[in-house]
């Protein structure tokens, strides 16, 4: 006979457990629900464990991985003395696991085994770097990788520059964003790329005044070289990702969603390698999965229609990514609702002057209410006010087709919003996915601001405006455009809008939030958006125990120290799956 045990919400816990037999405990220490003994995988003991009524000192979880008990570590000794496993946590903090709602992981994982580019590097640094990845190869062999800032290299990027310390190799080099690439003579040469070649539609081919490539291309014109790349084999992109999974546990990042699946190495191989190490039980982590899906993709189409045979116990196949528009950098990509400040030297084309929208606002509409009806969520890529406009109008299209499906879907990266369109996201349902990792004074930040200019710079992700327009607001970090997945920076980055630890400058300061803010997004509103609330984002009974260990209190210690807080240990389901040694 299951036991089903109520607690109000005044006691900080939020909802029920179904667990055999529950036994609950607020934060005042009163305890409720059977004097029956369950059955208990782990017990913390003597913690610094921060609930929503409060701190506590102990938690029990049980045999389906619920916490079944917050409370006095006295009180909970007759649940340790029959537990599998006791902890002794003599003091240290643990708060819920933190969820990345935007992240590439097997993208951060091939990047590392390239040539990699420090973030930041000017020419004379990437040049020795490059060499340095030239020496490791054969001639002939194609050197990838990334990141570069065109503000950081001091000179606009030339193939020249490449071909200097790179003749005899194909190179092509992704910029920070990734929607940019930088070729050599070699690589352009192998995908016959001249001054004949016209540009891709919704790509761009950098030219001189010659009007011969520069070797910089843009957004579409990107896989004219890349297709000439050897592709990763299978192996390459299991092992890119597994390594990617053990750095995200190392951060208590317990669950995650795949922002662009088929981005690095095509979906049959990145959907391959989710479910096979779904099966072997190598991930970990709850995770979704986004298709990446453009009008016309078949193959995108066959997987869509097919995604349910991929779903596993810890893996949903029930997104679809959406690119509506570029960054704005230095490339003009990202659609904006006003000019950009200044054009791009050597181009005259719209897109130099508000950047590209990528998908007409009519095709945009009926595929989203499509995979409304199929109950996917849609993940726009939207840095652009006027991309951001287009993903809310086709969110609030397949709202007026099929009423609220319940389906929350979400316009991504936001860097530049109009007001009036933050204000209506809350009455569409819509949610703003926000890229926090990026908020303090850096190389690409300053490449925007050049671009935007002084102005419209000030909101530049304005989060403040969006919480306080009562909007559904969500964290993920986009790495590996980020150097690092470490949530900790974001969280002090959303509070200060500084470099870590601090800074003279600083970059849209007046969107700052608090303390508590910034860890909601990680927690509370990305259970929300999850569809898991009541099961994930708080140390509360009834709520799955995804958990971390920490070396000290994150609402507790100096708001500059926060990029430096360490997980100690992560929890998913109450298993241990990262211990730092």
């Amino acid at each position: 006979m299951k036991t089903l045990v109520y607690l109000p919400l005044a006691t900080g816990v939020s909802v029920l457990a179904l667990s055999g037999q529950l036994v609950a405990q607020d934060g005042s220490g009163s305890s409720a629900g059977s004097s029956a003994v369950p059955n208990v995988r782990l017990v913390l003991t003597n913690g610094h464990i921060r609930t929503p009524g409060g701190i506590v000192e102990a938690i029990a979880i049980n045999d389906r991985g619920a916490i079944i008990r917050l409370g006095r570590s006295d009180d909970l000794k007759p649940l340790s003395a029959n537990a599998r496993q006791v902890i002794d946590l003599k003091g240290q903090v643990v708060l819920p696991g933190f969820s990345d709602l935007h992240v590439h992981p097997i993208f951060a994982g091939l990047q590392a085994r390239r040539c990699v580019i420090p973030q930041g590097a000017n020419l004379r640094e990437l040049q020795q770097q490059l060499k340095a990845c030239v020496q490791r190869v054969h001639p002939g062999t194609w050197i990838t990788g990334g990141q570069w800032d065109a503000p950081a290299l001091g000179v606009p990027p030339g193939r020249a520059m490449l071909d200097a310390v790179a003749p005899n190799n194909p190179v092509l080099l992704g910029d920070t964003s990734e929607h940019s690439a930088w070729a050599n003579s070699k690589a352009l040469a192998i995908a016959g790329i001249t001054r004949a070649t016209v540009n891709p539609p919704a790509g761009i081919i950098e030219r001189n005044a010659n009007g011969d490539p520069t070797g910089v291309l843009r957004e579409a014109a990107v896989p004219l070289i890349r297709q000439y790349v050897p592709a990763p084999t299978q192996e390459e992109v299991a092992a890119a990702l597994a390594s990617s999974l053990r750095i995200m546990l190392s951060y208590g990042i317990t669950s995650f969603t795949e922002a662009a699946a088929g981005y690095s190495a095509g979906l049959e191989k990145e959907v391959d390698a989710y479910t096979a190490l779904a099966d072997s039980g190598t991930l970990k982590q709850r995770t979704r999965l986004c298709l990446s899906w453009a009008p016309g993709d078949n193959t995108a189409e066959q997987f869509i229609s097919a995604h349910n045979l991929y779903n596993r116990p810890r893996l949903s196949v029930d997104c679809v990514k959406i690119f509506l528009d570029g960054v704005p950098t230095d490339s003009h990509t990202a659609a904006m609702l006003e000019p950009y400040h200044g054009a791009v030297q050597g181009r005259s084309d719209e897109a130099s002057r508000k950047g590209m929208l990528l998908v007409k606002q009519d095709v945009l509409d009926e595929a989203v209410a499509r995979f409304d009806r199929l109950a996917l969520t849609v993940k726009f890529h939207a840095a652009g006010d006027a991309a951001v406009r287009a993903g809310l109008n086709a969110i609030e299209a397949a709202r007026k087709a099929n009423g609220f499906s319940g389906v929350l879907h979400d316009v991504g990266h936001c860097t530049f919003v109009a007001k009036g369109d933050i204000r209506r996201a809350r009455a569409i349902g819509a949610t703003f996915e926000v890229s926090p990792y990026l908020w303090g004074p850096s190389p690409i930040n300053d490449s925007i601001t050049q671009a935007v200019g002084p102005e419209l710079i000030k909101r530049v992700w304005p989060i403040r405006e969006m919480i306080d327009a009562g909007a559904q607001v969500v964290p993920g970090s986009d790495w590996s455009v980020v150097p690092s997945v470490n949530p900790w920076i974001a969280v002090e980055s959303l509070i200060t809008r500084e470099r870590p630890g601090g800074s003279a400058d600083s970059f849209g300061k007046s969107e700052a939030i608090s303390r508590k803010e910034a860890i909601d997004l990680f927690t509370v509103n990305a259970a929300r958006h999850l569809h898991m609330e009541g099961k994930l984002g708080q140390v509360a009974v009834g709520s799955l125990a995804d958990l971390v260990v920490l070396d000290r209190d994150p609402l507790a210690i100096p708001i500059k120290e926060l990029h430096s807080v360490t997980v100690l240990k992560t929890f998913i389901n109450g298993d241990l799956v990262y211990e730092r040694r």
